[in-house]
C-alpha cells in the first residue's frame, strides 16, 4: 500500500481525498463509518476493528457524574486513539447534545434554552452564543453538537417546546445564526450545500429535526404532522434553507411522521427534497441502532445497492475532512481555561437579561411596580425555583432530563437577589412561607419564583400546563398578604387564571434562563430595561395551545417595559 495515500495529504482537494479513501475501504469499514454508537456501549476493540464512524454522549453521557471538561477529554481521546489504530486510521466524529451551551459538562456555561433566545429577537447574540458554545465543546474533546433545533413549535403541549425559538417561522429563521457561531462564517462564494467548519475552535453543527417535528397533532412528541406539502415547506422547512446556506454540516431526520409517513423512511422528503432539491451534500444522522450483520447481508444480497452505502460514507467523510479531523483528531487542552470563563458567563447573563418578558407591571397602569427598590426595608423571597440551579437550567442539563439542585456551577436567582439588594435590607427566604412568617414581619414586597420541573422530549408532553408544585396556590397565598412580583421559570406558557393574574402586582416570564441567575436581578432592580417579546402566543385556556386563538391572553410579540405601560411590539 502507498505510504503516502492521497487521503492523508492535507494539501489534496477534499473530493480527491474522499475518492481515494473510499476506494480503499472494505464493505465492513464502510458500514462501520455510517454507524454511530452510544458511549456506554463503545469499546476499544469495537471502535478499532469495526471502524466505527461516530460516538455520541446521549443526554449527559459523561464518564461519570460531575465530570469536568478535562475528564471528558481523557474519555474522548481514549476512544479517538482506538479509531486511529484501525486499518485506515479514520478518526471518530464525537457528538454531544450541546443545545444550550456545553450543558452536559460540569462547570460549563449554561445559556438560556432556545425559547428564551427567541424572546430576545437578537440574531447576533445567538451567533455569539454559538461561538462560545463551540469553544467549550471543543474544550471537552468533542467536535460535533446536535444543534440548532430549528423546529417551529405550533403546539405548546409539545415536550420539546423550549427547544424551539418560536411559533413564528421568520423568528426561527433569524435564529439560525447559531450555525455561523458554531461552525464559523463561510467565505463569499462558498458552494451551496457544501459543509463548512472554520477551524479547531469551531464544531460541526446539526440542524434538526427534519422536518415538521414542531407541528405534530396535539403536540405529541414524535407524533404525526398533518399538513400539505406547501404548508410543510412554508412553515417548517424554511429554516433549513437558511442553515444550508450557512454551510451546516449535518441535518438530523425527525422521529416524527408527516401525514402518517415516518420521516426516516420518507424517500421524497429525505432524498428528493433535502438531498436533491435543496442540494444538501453532507450527513443525515438518523441516530438509530444499525445492526451491522443485517446491513451487510442486505448489501451483499443486492437488496441495498452499494451505491447507497457509498453515498452515505462520502457524506460522512466529507464532514470529517472539512472539520480537519484527519489533521487534528485529538483534543486541544489549551482551550480548557475557556470553559465557564467570565466572558462566557457574562454573555449568558446578557442573554438572560434580553430574554425576560414583562407581562404585567402594576395593578394600576399609572403606578408601575417595577423596577424594585433594592434598598427596601424587608423583602420576602419564596418559591420552589428561587434557589434551585437545576430547575432554572431545565432539561438537557447534566443529564438528559435535567435534575433538581446544584447540578452544575452557576448562580441561583436567590443568590443573585442576595447580591443585588442593599446592605441594610433584611432578606427573608422561605420556600413555602408559613402564616407565622407574615404575622411577625412587615414586608415591603415579595418575589415568588415558581415554574416547571426539568424534563425532555416525550416526558415533557403535557395536556394540562398548570404551574407545577402547587405554584398557583403559593402565588395566591403570598399575594393575598404582600405586594408580589412573580417570576415564572418554564419552557413554555402555563395556565394563568384571571383571578390569579389580578392578584399579582407584576409578572415576568423568565423561561429557562440557565446558569446565570443574576441576569434576572439586573433587570428587576432596574439596572437594565426589559427587552424581551413573547416568542409564542400565551393562551387563555390550555385547549387553545395548538390553535390560532383570536383572543389569547398575550399575543406573540407582547412585552412591557418597566418605565411605561405599553407594548414593545
Amino acid at each position: 500500500m502507498n505510504n503516502n495515500p492521497i487521503y492523508k495529504n492535507p494539501n489534496s482537494p477534499i473530493e480527491s481525498r474522499i475518492k481515494d479513501l473510499l476506494s480503499r475501504m472494505t464493505l465492513s469499514e464502510k458500514i462501520g463509518q455510517i454507524t454511530q454508537i452510544d458511549r456506554r456501549v463503545a469499546t476499544r476493540s469495537a471502535i478499532r476493528d469495526l471502524s466505527v464512524g461516530s460516538i455520541l454522549s446521549a443526554g449527559g453521557g459523561g464518564p461519570y457524574e460531575k465530570a469536568t471538561s478535562s475528564d471528558w477529554i481523557d474519555m474522548i481521546d481514549r476512544f479517538q486513539n482506538a479509531a486511529l489504530e484501525s486499518r485506515l486510521g479514520i478518526p471518530l466524529l464525537y457528538g454531544t447534545d450541546a443545545v444550550h451551551g456545553n450543558n452536559n459538562v460540569y462547570g460549563a456555561t449554561v445559556f438560556p434554552h432556545n425559547i428564551g433566545l427567541g424572546a430576545t429577537r437578537d440574531a447576533e447574540l445567538v451567533r455569539r452564543i454559538g461561538v462560545a458554545t463551540a469553544l467549550e465543546v471543543r474544550a471537552c474533546g468533542a467536535q460535533f453538537t446536535f444543534a440548532p433545533c430549528v423546529a417551529v413549535c405550533k403546539d405548546l403541549r409539545w415536550g420539546r417546546c423550549y427547544e424551539s425559538y418560536s411559533e413564528d417561522t421568520e423568528i426561527v429563521r433569524n435564529m439560525t445564526s447559531l450555525v455561523k457561531g458554531l461552525q464559523g462564517q463561510p467565505p463569499q462564494g462558498h458552494p451551496k450545500g457544501y459543509p463548512f467548519v472554520a477551524g479547531r475552535e469551531n464544531v460541526v453543527a446539526c440542524a434538526k429535526h427534519f422536518v415538521g417535528d414542531g407541528g405534530t397533532d396535539k403536540g405529541i412528541n414524535e407524533g404525526n404532522t398533518i399538513a400539505s406539502y406547501d404548508e410543510l415547506e412554508r412553515i417548517h422547512m424554511a429554516p433549513y434553507l437558511d442553515c444550508i446556506s450557512q454551510g451546516v454540516c449535518t441535518v438530523m431526520a425527525s422521529y416524527s411522521s408527516w401525514n402518517g409517513r415516518k420521516l426516516h423512511s420518507d424517500h421524497f422528503l429525505i432524498t428528493q427534497v433535502l438531498k436533491e432539491k435543496l442540494g444538501f451534500k453532507v450527513m443525515v444522522p438518523f441516530r438509530y441502532e444499525l445492526f451491522l450483520e443485517d446491513l451487510t447481508y442486505l448489501v451483499e444480497s443486492g437488496k441495498i445497492p452499494i451505491a447507497r452505502i457509498d453515498d452515505a460514507v462520502e457524506r460522512i467523510l466529507r464532514v470529517k475532512f472539512v472539520a480537519g479531523l484527519f489533521e487534528y483528531p485529538l483534543a486541544d487542552r489549551s482551550l480548557l481555561d475557556r470553559v465557564g470563563c467570565k466572558p462566557h458567563r457574562d454573555l449568558a447573563r446578557e442573554a438572560v437579561r434580553k430574554s425576560l418578558v414583562l407581562l404585567k407591571n402594576g395593578k394600576d397602569p399609572k403606578k408601575p411596580f417595577l423596577p424594585l427598590n433594592r434598598n427596601a426595608e424587608r423583602i420576602l423571597v419564596a418559591g420552589t425555583h428561587a434557589d434551585n440551579l437545576g430547575y432554572q437550567c431545565g432539561g438537557w442539563t447534566a443529564t438528559w432530563m435535567g435534575a433538581s439542585g446544584r447540578i452544575t456551577i452557576g448562580t441561583t436567582i436567590l443568590e443573585a437577589i442576595m447580591e443585588a439588594v442593599g446592605e441594610t435590607t433584611d432578606l427573608i427566604y422561605e420556600q413555602h412561607p408559613s402564616q407565622d412568617t407574615f404575622a411577625n414581619q412587615d414586608f415591603s414586597f415579595a418575589i415568588v419564583i415558581v415554574g416547571e420541573g426539568p424534563y425532555a422530549e416525550t416526558m415533557g408532553d403535557n395536556s394540562e400546563l398548570v404551574i407545577p408544585f402547587n405554584g398557583a396556590e403559593l402565588i395566591s397565598s403570598v399575594a393575598d398578604k404582600v405586594p408580589t412580583l412573580v417570576i415564572l421559570i418554564s419552557g413554555r406558557p402555563l395556565v394563568l387564571e384571571p383571578w390569579l393574574l389580578e392578584k399579582v402586582d407584576a409578572l415576568v416570564a423568565a423561561w429557562l434562563p440557565g446558569s446565570e441567575g443574576d441576569g434576572i436581578t439586573d433587570v428587576i432592580f432596574g439596572d437594565y430595561e426589559f427587552q424581551g417579546k413573547l416568542p409564542v402566543t400565551w393562551f387563555k385556556r390550555v385547549e387553545e395551545a395548538g390553535k390560532n386563538s383570536s383572543e389569547p391572553l398575550f399575543r406573540l410579540g407582547f412585552g412591557l417595559t418597566s418605565n411605561r405601560e405599553g407594548h414593545l411590539n
